[in-house]
């Protein structure tokens, strides 16, 4: 059996549509595990509206951080795969039916797929993999250097989590998904459908967009955590470390751009400016505001 972990905090304005899409499945063995983080709005009273026997509801007095908030649900569950659904996002009815069968090889612990970023406002869709062929089997090393997975196709084996001393870290804001199934892909196969089987609705009031040095100081924290943890991990990923280095960088980078502190952007990135051709970018384009920057990379995006 499956269980999807939804999470919802004042999730009304989508809710239904995100629901309906689990419950319209063909494969049909799994429970919804719904865990309200203290919302305020009608999110209680449309899930219970759903009469489905499936559909598991629990609701906390207090707020949460994202990270325990999914940890409780997962506490929740009774099914061999977890799979996560956030409320605002979507599943394609094949999802489930595609990949739970590749879990029958014991080696693999987490499954994903292609999916769609969309964008309602801008009446906007982009495929996240361009190309069929992405990478299975032992991939720590490439999801840790390019982090590349999108939560809406992750499943993953329980079992792969049973064996680990900590799930979702509660110490991170917005990488907290990336930091568990990067461990997870430590010691554990990874496998890929290349269908589109999810879409991902895309906020700009998302905290990952807004709060961009946030993201790269939680990718350093990330780092120092790995090395404490895995034997010979500094030695053995330095390469790795140094993409994920460039790649904070970068992050911080973007933040102290928004706030006009050009200066200080051109010291964070010049460290790593080789490692990561986005680098060089911004420090040939730190010279203007980052408005001005977004506006002609979107306008190359358009074109190109």
């Amino acid at each position: 059996m499956v269980s999807v972990i939804m999470n919802g905090h004042n999730a009304e304005k989508y809710l239904h549509e995100a629901i309906d899409s689990v419950l319209s499945q063909t494969y049909t063995k799994f429970e919804i595990v719904f865990f309200d983080n203290f919302s305020t709005d009608s999110t209680r009273e449309i899930v219970e509206s759903y009469s489905d026997s499936r559909i598991k509801y629990f609701y906390s007095s207090d707020f949460l951080v994202l990270g325990d908030a999914r940890n409780r649900a997962i506490t929740r569950s009774k099914g061999e795969i977890i799979a996560f659904l956030d409320c605002d996002d979507i599943w394609l009815p094949k999802k489930l039916e595609y990949q739970v069968p590749l879990f029958s090889d014991l080696k693999v612990g987490l499954v994903y797929s292609n999916s769609i970023f969309f964008d309602n406002k801008a009446n906007h869709e982009r495929v996240l993999y361009k190309h069929s062929n992405q990478p299975i089997g032992m991939i720590f090393s490439k999801v840790l250097s390019n982090y590349f997975l999108s939560m809406e196709t992750v499943l993953i084996r329980k079992k792969a989590l049973d064996k680990m001393d900590e799930w979702f870290d509660t110490s991170f804001e917005v990488i907290e998904e990336a930091d568990l199934f990067t461990r997870i892909l430590f010691d554990n196969n990874a496998d890929y459908v290349p269908k589109v089987l999810a879409k991902w609705r895309i906020h700009d009031e998302s905290l990952t967009w807004k709060d961009t040095a946030l993201f790269g100081k939680e990718l350093k924290i990330m780092l120092d955590k790995y090395s404490s943890i895995f034997h010979d991990f500094d030695r053995v990923y330095s390469f790795e470390i140094k993409k994920v280095r460039a790649r904070a960088a970068y992050r911080e980078a973007q933040g102290e751009w928004k706030k006009g502190n050009n200066n200080k952007v051109r010291r964070l990135i010049y460290p790593w400016m080789f490692i990561d051709y986005r680098l060089l970018l911004v420090l040939l384009f730190s010279v203007i505001s980052y408005s001005r920057y977004m506006k002609l990379f979107n306008n190359y995006k358009k074109w190109f």
